[in-house]
């Protein structure tokens, strides 16, 4: 079976932002899987997709935290700045958290570890909407 469809995330603001839940939500195919994949796509390059410690709240702050350490607003020298002083930022952060992430599913549920879960990685003051494309496969 593949099944692919595309669905969009809530606007959040900057941060990390644990959105397993609204992912299954959208995904109702996901349940006719036995054995398979999930793949999903953060269609923008602003934001990313993570798997993470799904737990601790503090695990989020100090993600934020990392992020606007290494990539820091106003850095002298950037020259895409015409969106405002978040863009560039959000675009390296993009890069290094990434934008897809392949997930295994076993009998309708995806394989995660405990305390793991899925992570948007809103890196705009402003970001807005996020869609997602989503392709399963499986049997």
């Amino acid at each position: 079976m593949w099944h692919r469809q595309q669905f969009t995330l809530s606007a959040r603001p900057r941060g990390f932002h644990l959105v397993t839940d609204e992912i299954l939500a959208a995904l109702p195919r996901l349940a006719e899987i036995r054995t398979g994949l999930l793949h999903l796509q953060l269609m923008h390059t602003s934001a990313s997709l993570t798997l993470n410690e799904n737990a601790d709240p503090d695990v989020r702050h100090d993600m934020a935290l990392f992020a606007a350490r290494i990539a820091p607003e106003r850095l002298d020298g950037l020259r895409h700045t015409l969106e405002g002083p978040d863009d560039m930022p959000a675009h390296v952060l993009a890069s290094l958290f990434g934008t897809q992430l392949t997930l295994a599913v076993d009998n309708g549920r995806l394989l995660t570890g405990t305390w793991q879960g899925i992570w948007l990685g809103e890196h705009r003051q402003h970001g807005g909407a996020r869609r997602i494309t989503a392709t399963l496969t499986g049997e």
